[in-house]
């Protein structure tokens, strides 16, 4: 089987390293095409192998792109196309069926209660998204919440199929050496209690709650900030005005030094409001972490008892700083070893990509048989 993946970009962000990783577990031939940016992430398929075509769009309404895109899949001969992210997502499926591709498949990554992909929900992009949804075979949600707002916004259910996002578990669990070697390299004092957030430095994010929160905690706390984004200097500028911008570290945007990273703190912080899945949030559990965050629709859909360590808090520089508060201080009293809770290993990348095969075979199978 032969499968097309078309995504918007493949800069570092968290569909996009999804999708590396989801390749590496997946039995069939893949290969990729970027409508803009080849950034890292390209790179880094490259790298394992995996075929990657830069498209060349200038932007959203670059109409030129679309017969580019039908050549190619025709050319390739794709038994499936399977789109990522809102742009790749209304181009890909149209370019798809024109180009006579029968499967057609999407993933909705970024879908929140109010915005997709960082941005606004709008009449007029909830419109087109439905317009070009009818041209594909089925639309996969990566959690429950994302497939029920799918259901609002008018997507017939029976379209909807639930693969969630996945973590290499093994590979993000805690190392003690790695976090001794990591705390070394970044200056962080050996006996530093490190506050971690990590994703795109973007205003959703709301990584000013992590900044303005370390100035409400004791001189010995850091903030490890993992990402990089167009809130990079503004979180400077507020860090310097706090008098805290020696306690915080940037560490980029990166992808193989995460576990290392991760390694490194002691509580994991999300106070993003409105998320999709939470792929960051499972990734800390991953590694040991307790956690705290507004908003994670990956543990929110599952038993409490599954992911003991983590906490809905606000999201507001109080309700960091007074979970981060909390969490030390109950450590302190109990410390505790290591290791990931039952919710992470529900959350396996290679159970999804098992699901996900199977909806691409049934699919197959389906159309073989009419």
């Amino acid at each position: 089987m032969r499968v097309l993946h078309v995504i918007t970009g493949l800069g570092i962000g968290g569909a996009e390293q999804q999708l590396r990783l989801l390749l590496r577990h997946l039995p069939v031939r893949s290969s990729v095409v970027t409508l803009t940016n080849p950034g890292p992430v390209a790179d880094a398929l490259r790298a394992d192998g995996v075929p990657v075509t830069h498209l060349g769009m200038r932007g959203n309404r670059d109409l030129a792109a679309l017969p580019r895109l039908v050549r190619h899949i025709r050319r390739g001969r794709y038994d499936i196309v399977h789109t990522h992210l809102y742009r790749a997502c209304v181009y890909g499926r149209v370019a798809a069926r024109l180009a006579g591709v029968r499967h057609i498949v999407a993933t909705e990554h970024s879908l929140g209660a109010a915005q997709i992909e960082g941005r606004p929900l709008s009449a007029g992009a909830r419109a087109l998204y439905l317009a070009t949804e009818r041209l594909g075979s089925a639309t996969v949600a990566v959690s429950d919440t994302v497939a029920r707002r799918l259901a609002d916004w008018g997507v017939r259910p029976h379209r909807i199929s639930v693969v969630p996002n996945g973590v290499d578990a093994a590979r993000l669990a805690h190392d003690q050496e790695a976090r001794r070697a990591t705390r070394r390299r970044l200056g962080i004092p050996a006996g530093a209690y490190v506050v971690g957030g990590v994703g795109r430095l973007v205003p959703g994010k709301r990584f000013d709650a992590l900044v303005g929160a370390l100035a409400e905690l004791p001189a010995d706390v850091r903030l490890l900030l993992v990402g990089e984004g167009s809130e990079r200097r503004r979180l400077e500028r507020l860090a310097a005005a706090d008098g805290v911008d020696g306690r915080v570290v940037w560490a980029g945007a990166v992808t193989r030094e995460l576990p290392a990273l991760l390694s490194a703190m002691d509580v994991f912080v999300s106070p993003s409001a409105d998320e999709a899945f939470g792929l960051a949030v499972v990734e800390a559990l991953a590694a040991g972490l307790p956690v705290r965050y507004a908003a994670c629709p990956a543990l929110d859909d599952l038993p409490p008892h599954e992911a003991p360590e983590a906490r809905r808090m606000g999201g507001t520089v109080a309700d960091v700083a007074a979970a981060v508060r909390e969490v030390r201080a109950a450590h302190a009293e109990h410390p505790r070893h290591r290791s990931a809770p039952p919710a992470v290993h529900r959350y396996d990348i290679a159970r999804s990509a098992r699901q996900l095969t199977t909806l691409y075979r049934t699919l197959y199978r389906e159309a073989s048989d009419r």
